[in-house]
């Protein structure tokens, strides 16, 4: 992937997602429940993030898909939903009993994202849609997002190209001595979003969304947070675990750990960049830091040659993890068993590369690749970069990974 070469790609005109585009994955949906489901009747989406991958809108309503109908449902708001999406068919409602009107056989079975949808949406919906039972279809979420379009690649590409700018490139400029981590996370994220980021980054947790990421000055990234990661901050403060510390300042001497997501048009890529102010070879234990970071770099290596189409996704964990002496224990990824994660609509979509996860590789799926290790006393070092699965093997789409930089000054 080649550095960003224009300033920006904000414009002032929407980018709505192409009207082919939502058909053909309403199709694909259509497919994997009558394989998997055949006598589904009604499917309700609920969630923003999964609305927007069939709609191309986040808007307050449902989504109700049934074999022969799909009518996005919206409360708030009809114009906007109108504006920015191709969707075939989008109704505006009050309330679920305008709805419910449309539907005068509701099944006794219907289907919902049971990992994103509350009990107290569903107390709403079903007051009006007297359903019996309510079945997951999370399973068929996770198989129709695993695999991107080429549109969908491109959003990724775009994203990817701000990322490694704005990391290996225009960070160089924005570390000095004194600059909080705080300030540091928030002028990167700055940069990002200057040049099209889309300014935030969502999640597969109940509290899914956070905007800039982190910035840790050596051992405050050995602070472990409640985010299953293997990377550290203060945070803001208690409550905020993430940014970093507004009264933390670099000094000579520091690790600099960056882990700032970036994404566009709703897609994401995920990178992490590690580098060292002032002069490794006056730390007594530049060797040791030396020696983490290269493990991290070889790993990363390691499981990118195995991302073939064709290859287990657990493999790309338990193939490299056969070859690497762990001398660092629950250093090595926060104690953590995996290596990375597959990304696209939120930061951390399923499956991980993890034991366990038999799917095989196909083209168009893509991974985040993240061997990191916490040095006791000095702070975090790793790598991290988003790759596509192409039919010849991994594509990086946020550039490459480097051994320790130096920054002076």
């Amino acid at each position: 992937m080649a550095i960003l070469e224009q300033a920006s790609v904000l414009t002032d005109a929407i980018r709505p997602v192409p009207a082919k585009e939502l058909e053909q994955r309403l199709e694909k949906f259509r497919k994997l429940m009558d394989a998997r489901y055949p006598d589904w009747e009604m499917a309700v989406i609920s969630h923003k993030v999964a609305m927007y991958y069939f709609t191309g809108t986040m808007q307050e309503g449902a989504l109700i898909i049934r074999p022969a109908d799909a009518i996005l449902w919206v409360r708030r708001n009809f114009t906007r939903a109108s504006n920015e999406s191709h969707f075939s068919d989008i109704r505006p409602m009050r309330s679920f009993r305008e709805a419910a009107a449309l539907y005068p056989h509701v099944p006794q079975v219907i289907y919902v994202e049971t990992k994103k949808t509350t009990l107290d949406w569903m107390k709403l919906f079903h007051k009006h849609f007297p359903f019996e039972t309510a079945l997951p279809l999370d399973d068929v979420m996770q198989d129709l997002r695993l695999r991107k379009s080429a549109y969908e690649i491109t959003q990724m590409e775009r994203s990817g190209s701000i990322h490694e700018t704005v990391l290996d490139v225009v960070a160089l400029k924005l570390i000095h001595a004194g600059i909080s981590e705080a300030e540091l996370a928030i002028e990167i994220y700055k940069e990002m979003v200057l040049r099209g980021s889309h300014g935030t980054a969502r999640f597969n947790q109940s509290l899914g969304e956070e905007a800039v990421g982190l910035a840790s000055f050596g051992k405050s990234g050995l602070v472990r947070t409640g985010f299953d990661g293997p990377g550290g901050t203060d945070g803001t403060c208690i409550a905020v675990q993430s940014i970093g510390n507004a009264f933390r300042h670099l000094k000579e001497g520091r690790l600099v750990y960056l882990d700032i997501p970036c994404g566009f048009d709703g897609y994401h890529t995920d990178k992490t960049v590690v580098y060292y102010f002032g002069e490794l070879a006056k730390n007594p234990e530049a060797d040791a830091i030396l020696k983490a970071q290269e493990e991290c770099l070889r790993l990363e290596e390691e499981v990118v040659s195995l991302m073939k189409p064709g290859e287990s996704i657990e493999n790309l964990y338990l193939k490299p993890m056969e070859k690497f002496q762990n001398i660092y224990g629950d250093d090595f990824m926060n104690g953590g068993k995996f290596l990375g994660h597959s990304i696209g609509l939120v930061m951390d979509e399923a499956p991980a590369l993890a034991k366990g996860f038999k799917e095989v590789l196909e083209p168009g799926m893509t991974f985040a690749v993240e061997p990191k290790i916490a040095l006791p006393g000095l702070g975090m070092v790793g790598t991290e970069n988003t790759y596509v699965i192409t039919e010849k093997g991994a594509r990086s789409l946020t550039g490459r990974s480097y051994p320790l930089r130096e920054i002076h000054g």
